[in-house]
């Protein structure tokens, strides 16, 4: 059994002792803690506050949820409840409905016997470090104060995934017009979760033939739910056997998404956002070009600019200055990334996990933006997915880790790692990361949050390269623990 509390939310297996694992007192508590918190960070006297809660399709959504409801209107907090709604869904409901905060009762890409509370604030965006640090602290203080029954909230039933359509149809840069006229046929695996309920929904609106695989949501994954291409042979198969021109794979909260190329290889869920970014920031520089009058409406108040992870791809980098646009990184997690391009007014980002970021939408990971854009991408360069694939820069990821007796090792090994490559380009925003430019190259260690590891992502122009890079800082790292012992 396992229990993770951390800033972003709580997450676990469901069973077993409370403290433990995700039991219902656990649910209680932290959802007691967040609703103390909010109601803290609002100040508004006299006033009720409503919550928007949204589930995926996990088995244990429905015991999970009405906890979370129940608690809510213990705590004398009205409820929004939209059911089976995706992450993004979830979070353009928030200020759709004019809510204070959101609750998405989703474990993400983790197995069917995980769920989890992730935290939303009022501009429907992850908590910061800071607030989910207090909600931790409240959380372990273990006392609770409910309300009177006249002071109990109340629930609401609304169905917010049309609306989530809609949006993302109404975009400039979603070209309907263009990807109708492809006649597309497209594979979708939702591994039986929540993206069967949208996705699908989505690509017919947009003209898309489309072949559901794994669509309907009984929250029994078909298999492993991260959508990385060990767990995507079925759909690979599916894309051949159905001569589609794309597969399109998303989590269990279709916030990450992941894609198959026509001949059924991965298009390499680094490179999700990068083909979106591409097109994005073409299109914006094809209007400029040409004067168009409704450039203020597609990119007002937004710069020519981009944001990643440090963790993520060069490749966003190299096809954002190719461009002529501005790059930068940000440290690893979705909030770390959003506050990044809210500082640099990025048009476009998000992580290599498949995560795209469209801020015109909304400030959150979207696989169906993401899904809307990479098709608009393709209908207008008319190429077939291999070969969109072939026109960015070729670049390949080495991930590793260590593990560590003592956590304690963690800062001495980050500190003398950057020591070591003192002379190269070192940033020390979020771990070390070292690149080494003329050749390409970097190298990223960073400590996990829940674990006493350090993981170590390398990435170069070649597989052997990132291999050997990754190696030897390994090596470095080693040296540094058996002396310290």
């Amino acid at each position: 059994m396992t229990l993770i509390k951390s800033i972003s939310g709580i997450r676990g297996t469901i069973g077993g002792f409370a403290g433990d694992s995700l039991t219902p007192v656990d649910i209680v508590n932290f959802t007691y803690a967040y609703c103390a918190k909010m109601k803290e960070r609002k100040k508004a006297f006299g006033k009720k506050y409503k919550v928007v809660v949204g589930k995926d399709a996990r088995l244990s959504g429905e015991m999970v949820e009405n906890l979370v409801v129940g608690t809510l209107i213990a705590c004398g907090v009205d409820v929004i409840r939209i059911g089976f709604a995706s992450t993004p869904t979830t979070e353009m409901a928030v200020t759709g409905l004019g809510a204070d905060g959101g609750i998405i009762l989703t474990a993400s890409h983790n197995p069917k016997q995980w769920n989890a509370l992730k935290l939303l604030n009022e501009k429907g965006e992850f908590l910061n470090a800071e607030e989910g640090q207090a909600i931790l602290d409240c959380a372990a203080s273990g006392r609770f104060n409910f309300c009177e029954v006249e002071e109990l909230g109340h629930v609401v039933e609304e169905d917010y995934v049309k609306k989530h359509i809609k949006a993302v149809l109404k975009l400039d840069l979603v070209d309907r017009r263009a990807i109708r006229r492809a006649r597309f046929k497209v594979v979708v695996d939702a591994v039986n979760s929540v993206g069967g309920v949208i996705m699908p929904q989505l690509l017919k609106e947009l003209g898309v033939k489309v072949i559901q695989l794994n669509c309907k949501p009984t929250g029994d994954f078909a298999h492993n739910p991260e959508p990385l291409p060990a767990n995507l042979t079925e759909l690979s198969k599916a894309v051949v056997k159905n001569k589609a021109d794309l597969g399109i794979s998303v989590d269990p909260d279709v916030d990450r998404l992941a894609l198959i190329c026509e001949d059924g290889s991965p298009f390499g869920e680094e490179y999700t956002l990068v083909c979106v970014a591409d097109y994005v920031l073409s299109a914006m520089s094809a209007m400029a070009r040409r004067k168009d009058k409704d450039i203020d409406k597609v990119c007002k108040p937004y710069r020519f600019a981009t944001s990643s992870n440090l963790s993520s791809s060069r490749a966003l980098r190299d096809v954002t200055e190719r461009l002529g646009g501005h790059y930068e990184a940000s440290a690893v997690g979705e909030v770390n990334v959003v506050a990044k391009m809210k500082e640099t007014g990025a048009i476009i980002g998000g992580e290599g996990n498949g995560g795209v970021i469209y801020p015109a939408l909304h400030y959150g990971r979207d696989a169906m933006v993401g899904a809307a854009l990479f098709l608009s991408n393709m209908a207008h360069r008319g190429l077939a997915a291999t070969q969109l694939r072939a026109t960015y820069p070729e670049y390949f990821i080495a991930k590793n880790k260590i593990q560590l007796s003592d956590p304690k090792l963690v800062d001495q090994v980050l500190d003398g790692v950057r020591k070591a490559f003192a002379k190269e380009d070192v940033n020390t925003i979020d771990g070390v990361k070292i690149s080494f430019e003329a050749e390409r190259k970097w190298v990223h260690l960073r400590r996990s949050n829940t674990e006493p590891i350090i993981r170590i992502y390398a990435e170069a122009p070649s597989q052997d390269i990132a291999e050997q890079l990754a190696t030897k800082v390994m090596n470095i790292a080693n040296d540094i623990i058996a002396n310290d012992l």
